[in-house]
């Protein structure tokens, strides 16, 4: 059970390295824009905001990689920050946050607690 929780926690990891490389690097680009679905002038607007974003998202990345090689209490709280995350995501931006982001760490957390 170990091994696929680890795998979770990597596959969101990697979900978290390419929201960074989306929102730092991509966020005025034809791929950026698709993904958040957002304008030229928008994306123009906002692009700092995003690189914020991506910031974060790149720390979490790091998290999660780091509680590959820790103890389970610091999975649970990087699984749970990426859970509280695509929440407050799903509430406030889009639905779609939910499935993208907080549904793999969910399932990652709960297979850790259930182990």
């Amino acid at each position: 059970m170990n091994i696929i929780v680890n795998i979770i926690i990597g596959i969101v990891a990697l979900l978290h390295g390419y929201f960074l490389i989306l929102e730092m690097f991509l966020w005025e680009k034809p791929a950026g824009r698709k993904s958040f679905r957002t304008t030229a002038e928008f994306a123009a607007q906002s692009k700092t905001l995003a690189a914020n974003q991506g910031l974060y998202n790149g720390f979490l990345a790091a998290g999660l990689v780091w509680s590959l090689f820790a103890d389970q209490p610091v999975k649970i709280f990087f699984l749970s920050c990426v859970i509280i995350a695509g929440l407050f995501g799903a509430f406030t931006v889009s639905k779609r946050i939910f499935y993208i982001q907080a549904l793999p760490a969910l399932i990652g957390l709960v297979l850790l607690l259930v182990a």
